[in-house]
C-alpha cells in the first residue's frame, strides 16, 4: 500500500539506527520563548511527539493549533508513516486540537507516573488511515482495503 517515494523515505529511516531523527523546536515570540516541541523516531515509521508546550499566558491563542500542522508537515517530508503520542486522558486541551487534525486513538496506558494515558496517532498514509477505522470498526471494508488485506 506504500508507493515507491514512501518506500524510499522508509529505507532512508530504517538506516537511523543508532542516529535516530530528532526534532527540537522554539516558539518565539518578539524574540521571547513561549513554548517548544520536541520528539525523536523510535523506528523506521514511527514519530514519538514526546512533548509540546505552549507558557500558560500563550495558551488559548491558536498557537498550538498553528504549529501541529507545521510539525506533521516536516514527519511527513522526512517519510515517517506514524506520528504518535501520549497524553493524560483528561488533557483536552491537547487532546481535542489533535482529534481535529486527523489524529485518532490508538490506545490507553495505564503508568505508575502518569497515571491513565491516552495514545493519539496520525497516519500519514490514507490507506493505512483508513485501515485504522476498519480495524477498530469505526468503517466498513472498501474495495482499496480488500485489496490490501487479500479477502
Amino acid at each position: 500500500m506504500l508507493s515507491d517515494d514512501e518506500k524510499a523515505l522508509l529505507k532512508t529511516l530504517s538506516q537511523n539506527t543508532g542516529m535516530p531523527f530528532t526534532l527540537h523546536l522554539g516558539i518565539f515570540l518578539k524574540g521571547e520563548l513561549i513554548g517548544w516541541s520536541y520528539g525523536w523516531q523510535e523506528s523506521a515509521e514511527k514519530y514519538y511527539m514526546c512533548n509540546t508546550a505552549i507558557l500558560k499566558e500563550h495558551r488559548r491563542k491558536g498557537i498550538y493549533t498553528a504549529l501541529l500542522p507545521e510539525v506533521l508537515k516536516i514527519l511527513k517530508d522526512k517519510g515517517f508513516q506514524i506520528a504518535y503520542s501520549r497524553h493524560a486522558a483528561t488533557n483536552n486541551d491537547i487532546i481535542i486540537p489533535k482529534l481535529k487534525a486527523g489524529f485518532v486513538i490508538s490506545g490507553m496506558e495505564i503508568s505508575d507516573k502518569f497515571g491513565t494515558l491516552v495514545h493519539l496517532s496520525y497516519f500519514f498514509n490514507n490507506i493505512r488511515r483508513r485501515m485504522i477505522d476498519f480495524r477498530s470498526g469505526q468503517s466498513t471494508l472498501d474495495e482499496d482495503l480488500r485489496k490490501f488485506l487479500k479477502l
